[in-house]
């Protein structure tokens, strides 16, 4: 038999114990972009009394470090295509930290809006790096499940989240303490992997097929990995350069760009607007609901549907297919929101709406939450893989913000009913744009991307393969 390739080697690897702590060092910036989420629609209603803050004063407070998650991931994304995954990987986890505590500190809205851009910035460089990391490390055959176990770490935010806001706000201790306290605790998801995170090993396929140090990159994985992979006499992979220029000509790579970042971009709207706005939406569903009310019902949301469909989704979607799942969260989420706008009955009581709502909450984590974090980090080629992500990270945000500003002035116009209309909308064109995916369940890094075509004379214009 030839001997393998590090490739080969990776693909047909055993899950371990590297794999699981690569997943919770990893999953930590999700853990903090999650737990971000949730608190500052509680944080913007407090800021908003106390700093006599105008609505689109309140949309900033919550939607810049969202807007900043678009450069984050752009800028990161790109950067670590460039000088490697792991320097990005521990750069973004030191950003976070920063952009946290400097919240907590916030004397006025300026200062507020520029801490947490700043934070946005490393929440977006979090997405292209961890997601491609742990794509890059895993095996072929639970590839989706390990990728999809970093970014479940958004479920327990999600949770902890408005549990944390839950005690603070029925604490008794005053508004402007309890802001902070939120906003502060964003800093240890991320202080907490600091370290860890400087000790992972560089990606071994970024190091092997773009660096050329096939021998390096071994060295590194068994040695953190504990002899989980073992390696001996390894087929030298052959080192590619896609330039960027020739990334963003190439059609195969258009199409894949336009893919995953416009169904990231759909969902996003609809997911960020929604969620965001929950505070405001329960209140008009149920306006005699006081704040901690509404805290437990969000809070029940995401315990008894959003969790659930987290679990399931990390569990199954291997088997079921990645794109699959995409499609099938996206035709349930388009039906839930079209119930929601058309008969006015469901959107008048909590009894009424919850379930149905709490319905696409499940569909949500089981379908395009994760797959959209998922896919970009599998179908791109290595030398331009956390570029991709970062393109479709990036644009997922700016769907994000537009969502965040645009969904509470559509409920103020034309009502809740209408904003579900339109974000039924969304998710129906997510559908049909997950459609020019390909699906990359139960396949290698290299057949996905098609990186290795030229083996057979069938490499596309634009890549080229350089022997190491």
């Amino acid at each position: 038999m030839s001997a393998p390739t590090l490739s080969h080697l990776l693909d047909e690897a055993p899950r371990s114990r590297f794999h699981r702590r690569a997943v919770v060092i990893s999953g930590m910036g999700f853990f903090t972009d999650a737990y971000d989420l949730f608190v500052i629609a509680t944080v913007a209603i407090l800021v908003k009394t106390q700093w006599h803050l105008s609505t689109t004063q309140t949309s900033w407070v919550t939607g810049s470090a969202i807007l900043a998650a678009f450069f984050g991931a752009l800028v990161f994304g790109r950067i670590a295509d460039v000088v490697g995954r792991k320097t990005i990987y521990t750069t973004v986890a030191a950003i976070m930290i920063v952009g946290a505590v400097a919240s907590a500190f916030a004397t006025g809205f300026v200062f507020l809006v520029v801490a947490r851009f700043l934070l946005g910035l490393g929440i977006g460089g979090d997405y292209p790096v961890s997601a491609v990391l742990m794509s890059e490390y895993s095996n072929r055959k639970d590839r989706g499940r390990l990728v999809g176990l970093v970014f479940s770490m958004q479920a327990l935010g999600l949770i902890v989240g408005p549990l944390v806001a839950l005690i603070l706000v029925g604490s008794g201790i005053s508004s402007d303490l309890t802001w902070r306290i939120l906003l502060g605790l964003g800093a240890l998801p991320a202080a907490s992997v600091l370290y860890l995170r400087a000790r992972m090993p560089e990606s071994p396929r970024f190091q092997a097929r773009v660096r050329g140090d096939t021998e390096r990159a071994v060295q590194q994985l068994q040695a953190f990995a504990e002899g989980a992979i073992e390696a001996s006499n390894v087929v030298v992979d052959q080192t590619r350069h896609m330039g960027l220029r020739q990334f963003l000509c190439n059609r195969k790579m258009l199409t894949l760009i336009a893919g995953t970042a416009g169904t990231w971009f759909l969902f996003d709207y609809a997911y960020y607007g929604n969620t965001l706005s929950l505070p405001s939406i329960l209140k008009q569903v149920s306006p005699q609901a006081g704040t901690e009310t509404k805290l437990a019902w969000s809070l029940g949301l995401f315990v008894v549907f959003a969790l659930p469909g987290y679990l399931l989704a990390v569990a199954r979607m291997d088997r079921v297919g990645h794109r699959r799942l995409q499609l099938i969260g996206f035709s349930v989420m388009t039906l839930c929101f079209a119930l929601l706008a058309a008969i006015a009955g469901l959107t008048s009581t909590a009894a009424a709406f919850l379930p149905i709502f709490g319905l696409s909450y499940f569909f949500i984590e089981f379908g395009p939450n994760t797959t959209t974090f998922v896919m970009p980090s599998e179908v791109f080629p290595v030398s331009q893989r956390t570029t991709g992500h970062g393109m479709a990270a990036g644009i997922g945000k700016l769907g994000a913000f537009i969502g965040v500003f645009l969904v509470p002035h559509l409920q103020n116009s034309i009502g809740l009913r209408g904003m579900l209309g339109v974000a039924a909308g969304a998710a129906g064109l997510g559908y049909l744009l997950t459609l020019v995916l390909p699906e990359p369940s139960g396949r290698s890094l290299e057949e996905v991307s098609g990186e290795d075509d030229h083996v057979a004379g069938r490499c596309e214009p634009g890549i080229e393969a350089i022997p190491a």
